[in-house]
């Protein structure tokens, strides 16, 4: 397995990404990494010998985060985003990460890797945290802002392969977002879409409450990303100031103090459930290759889990599956 990492992309790039491909080429001697860059500025950062399954791919541009990201794409050719997604379109690697701008890996999705047959437009699907640990996946979360029922039908389909092959799941149980259980509930999308998914080849359990996703109301959850996009922040923004507060709480007093250290374990272990870095990234689907967006401010660990992620998606021949299933192949 090879898979490109842009090791420019992201807020403590090319740092952190360099070394949390070095734990994972530790990790997993039998994947290569072809770290997509500047040589001058990624060589200082092994400190000794490079790993035999690690090269070094110049690329002498990088896609910022205020660049638009179409333009960006067209003209900066040889960024290390534009030209990791090079090397997977031309089959020298068979999956891409990178922490950069998500405009501009979307982009790179759709001009550069190109949209799988049959897809009309990619997703992104990352996993959101759950109190079982072992969450939702949710698409679209961002990609899209607009989609149409027959988009939403494509999203399950995807998700419900990515659960069954990546996660081992049985029949992965797939939600609609909606403001409502009811079957009538929701806009005209909801409504048609609804409908699109009672007849789809997966197991559709109806329409699901944001408040009930992190209880794992079902296994894939499918939205447009518009209202994705919105439910995952308000989410994130929820979480922060919980966290927050409990701090400020504890810090009031000796005995609010010595209930801290009491705490304290459990709610590192809360905190750890809720943080991003635990899932590595999300998966643009719908594409011809495996292209794996991470968090901007993704660190080791974060690199490390998402290298994870993408060797557990190409051994599940996830690409193949999805192509299949969409064609009646």
């Amino acid at each position: 397995m090879r898979i490109a990492i842009d090791a420019m992309g992201g807020d403590h790039a090319p740092d952190l990404i360099v070394k949390g491909a070095l734990e994972a080429a530790a990790e997993w001697p039998d994947t290569e990494l072809l770290l997509v860059g500047d040589t001058a500025a990624i060589e200082p950062l092994f400190g000794g010998a490079k790993p035999d399954n690690v090269t070094i791919h110049h690329a002498d541009d990088v896609i910022g985060p205020d660049d638009e990201p179409v333009r960006a794409v067209r003209r900066k050719k040889g960024a290390s985003m534009v030209v990791a997604g090079t090397l997977v379109k031309e089959g020298h690697a068979e999956a891409m990460l990178s922490a950069g701008n998500t405009g501009a890996l979307m982009a790179t999705g759709l001009l550069v890797v190109g949209r799988m047959e049959g897809i009309e437009r990619p997703a992104l699907a990352p996993m959101m945290p759950t109190m079982d640990d072992k969450g939702v996946l949710a698409l679209d979360l961002g990609a899209n802002m607009d989609a149409k029922p027959e988009h939403l039908l494509q999203y399950a389909i995807m998700g419900s392969i990515y659960r069954a092959k990546v996660h081992g799941m049985d029949k992965p149980r797939v939600g609609l977002l909606n403001v409502g259980t009811e079957a009538m509930k929701g806009n005209e999308i909801s409504k048609a879409t609804f409908e699109l998914l009672e007849k789809a080849p997966i197991h559709f359990i109806g329409n699901v409450e944001a408040r009930d996703v992190l209880n794992r109301n079902c296994d894939v959850l499918i939205c447009d990303g518009f209202a994705g996009n919105i439910m995952l922040k308000a989410m994130e923004g929820a979480a922060g100031t919980i966290f927050t507060s409990l701090k400020d709480a504890f810090g009031q007093s000796l005995l609010t103090k010595m209930a801290a250290a009491i705490m304290l374990p459990r709610l590192k272990q809360l905190k750890k459930k809720m943080d991003y870095k635990e899932h590595g990234g999300a998966p643009l689907l719908g594409l011809n290759g495996l292209v794996v967006k991470c968090h901007g401010s993704s660190d080791v660990v974060a690199v490390k889990n998402a290298v994870r992620q993408a060797r557990v998606a190409l051994q599940a021949k996830l690409i193949d599956s999805i192509t299949a299933e969409i064609n009646g192949k």
